[in-house]
């Protein structure tokens, strides 16, 4: 892979950031025949990029024919857990299917350092230059106004182009010079926190169920000290992944500290059995876009697009969270159009309107737009705070056998359960009908 070289004159295209959105935009834009520069600020693509949770690749199918062949793979996830805790107990709803470890495959554990840098390979192989370890700190524009390129901080200095991609992440820096991210809201950022902890491939087989590739995804919710979010344990091969996603204003309110809530949840009975023994590796955290559909900033101006996290492209829906695939497809997305106004010799806001269009033709603003409500539901007070005593009591209930006493009635148990949870009946039904609309 070309990681450092000099790039004398005008291109077609600059892309900035070297995630999978970035790569997936230059991938498309040097097929198509263009000249593009990406430019990643780290030393290597995925090198400042922490990730606690799963990629999709079936956006991949039709980029990378056979990509599973290649791509740098922990884990095939073979059984997804969605795990509801309150105190030290916890009610689960595990799925498990074992023709996900065979191709076309659903989802992968991987490192994100090694993946990224493997799909930016593939946009360098098709044409892509890739300048690491530089940083565009502007943008550059016309008497008119119109975006023309980047001012970067390599010795070389400004780059010039017909269109830009900003693909720079969350809270982008060039989506706001460009008037297109309003001023941020933490209000829609949370906060993704992991460990790495390593266990031996044997430890984790017979732990989680599994053999060979087969890896475990386990979604939590209730695990947050009563902080908005959720927590995660993924498995790779000799490493799992454990980590919480939290609402960043209600974590400045609580005064606490990530890695306390990370601890508990450690020390949970249902969590600590599969981690007992592991040694830390590694500890990172991230800014993840949750605000949705409703916040997603304007994707177009005269000469830039945005992508990716920096377009808020990552959806958190409960039994939803993915980010990865959705910068996968507003690249390739981005790519596309700006390749066509290219060809038409016209990259202004009118020009690049495409973009959005393809967008909206797939899953990626579509889902986005289904779900547009999802995070409130999700994040709401009675989901996070009391729902989830709400399931385990409900849980102990109809499990425990209290002889010679009759079994109770579910409805019943219900009744006791939310009346102790301080939760209306009728607010339970209206929160399953918005729960039915939200996820229809």
């Amino acid at each position: 892979m070309t990681e450092h070289m000099a790039v004398d004159g005008d291109v077609d295209a600059i892309v900035v950031g070297a995630g999978p959105a970035g790569a997936s935009a230059a991938l498309e834009l040097a097929r198509a025949g263009k000249s593009v520069v990406l430019l990643e600020r780290g030393p290597f693509p995925g090198a400042k990029n922490v990730y606690g949770g799963v990629v999709y690749g079936r956006v991949l199918d039709d980029v990378v024919p056979g990509w599973w062949e290649e791509v740098p793979v922990e884990r095939w996830v073979v059984r997804r857990s969605t795990m509801v805790t309150s105190g030290d107990r916890a009610v689960s709803v595990d799925y498990r299917n074992p023709a996900w470890a065979a191709p076309p495959y659903n989802g992968m554990t991987t490192h994100r350092a090694e993946f990224d840098r493997w799909l930016a390979g593939k946009a360098v192989d098709a044409g892509a230059v890739l300048a690491t370890s530089t940083t565009a700190t502007g943008l550059l524009r016309d008497p008119a106004g119109r975006v023309v390129g980047v001012r970067t901080d390599r010795p070389d200095g400004d780059l010039r182009a017909g269109v830009v991609i900003a693909c720079d992440g969350v809270n982008s820096f060039l989506a706001k010079d460009a008037g297109l991210l309003p001023r941020t809201d933490a209000s829609h950022l949370t906060l993704g926190v992991k460990e790495v902890l390593a266990l031996p491939r044997e430890v984790i087989d017979q732990r989680f169920g599994v053999r060979g590739d087969e890896g475990v995804d386990i979604e939590i919710l209730g695990c947050t000290r009563g902080i908005p979010g959720g927590g995660f344990l993924y498995t790779n091969a000799e490493t799992v992944a454990l980590g919480v996603v939290l609402s960043l204003p209600q974590l400045a309110e609580a005064k606490l500290r990530p890695e306390e809530i990370i601890a508990g949840l450690k020390a949970h009975p249902s969590i600590a059995p599969y981690i007992e023994g592991a040694t830390l590796k590694e500890y990172g955290a991230h800014l993840i876009p949750e605000g949705g559909y409703d916040h997603m900033p304007r994707l177009a101006a005269d000469g830039l697009l945005v992508a990716g996290d920096a377009a808020g492209m990552c959806l958190a829906a409960g039994i939803w969270l993915e980010g990865v695939n959705f910068a996968i497809g507003s690249g390739l997305a981005a790519g596309q159009a700006a390749a066509g106004a290219l060809d038409a010799g016209d990259t202004s806001a009118r020009g690049l309107s495409g973009y959005r269009s393809r967008l909206e033709d797939s899953f990626v603003l579509a889902d986005h737009k289904r779900l547009r409500r999802a995070p409130a539901l999700v994040l709401s007070e009675r989901v996070q705070h009391r729902y989830p005593g709400l399931m385990t009591e409900l849980a102990e209930g109809v499990f425990a056998v209290d002889n010679p006493r009759p079994k109770p009635g579910l409805v019943s148990l219900l009744r006791q359960a939310a009346r102790r949870h301080d939760i209306r009946l009728r607010d339970l039904a209206a929160d399953a009908v918005r729960a039915a609309r939200v996820f229809r």
